[in-house]
């Protein structure tokens, strides 16, 4: 065999090897992280939870998700171990506000510099109530008739396919004892 039909499984095996041991390396690293670990310590879970270690055990850790809230998570589960400012900022919600960015405002009025004023906006918004107590009262009587006269007729409709459908049933039923 020439080493040019040789050379595609070599660099194939190559590449098996560079992949797994670059996994393995990931996971020796997590393993240390895990290791590592302090009671006192903040840590992420993989799910996202942020917590506080209490107690590591040999294979699971207790920790303290809110003041006097305990759970008890495998070690695989913690995620990342946080450095204690990380952890605090991220706790407390202290993320400071840098003055050299500007600031979005919640709304657009502020961006165009115009204040509206109550009256254009009250004009401006559309009313989703219902007015159909007023509309009625400013049909004429006509209208009324009319609009009386329709549901009659829908009724009577009704009435004749309900009929229809009784004399079919009945048909039925005696096509069916004759056949006997």
């Amino acid at each position: 065999m020439s080493i040019v039909t040789l050379l595609p499984f070599i660099v194939l095996i190559g590449a098996m090897f560079l992949m797994t041991r670059s996994a393995k390396k990931k996971q020796q690293a997590a393993q240390q992280m895990r290791n590592e670990m302090q009671p006192g310590t903040g840590i992420r879970t993989i799910g996202g939870m942020y917590a506080t270690v209490k107690e590591i055990h040999e294979e699971s850790v207790l920790l303290e998700v809110a003041p006097g809230v305990h759970a008890i998570y495998a070690k695989n589960a913690i995620g990342a171990v946080l450095a204690d400012d990380e952890y605090n900022r991220i706790l407390d919600g202290a993320d400071p506000i840098k003055t050299d960015e500007p600031v979005v405002p919640d709304d657009a009025s502020s961006l165009t510099g115009d204040v509206a004023d109550e009256d254009t906006a009250k004009a401006e918004k559309i009313d989703l109530g219902k007015d159909a107590p007023e509309a009625d009262a400013d049909k004429p009587a006509a209208e009324d008739a009319k609009s009386d006269d329709a549901a009659s007729d829908a009724d009577e409709a009704k009435d004749d396919v309900k009929a229809d459908a009784d004399t079919a049933k009945e048909d039925k039923k005696a096509g069916g004892a004759d056949a006997k």
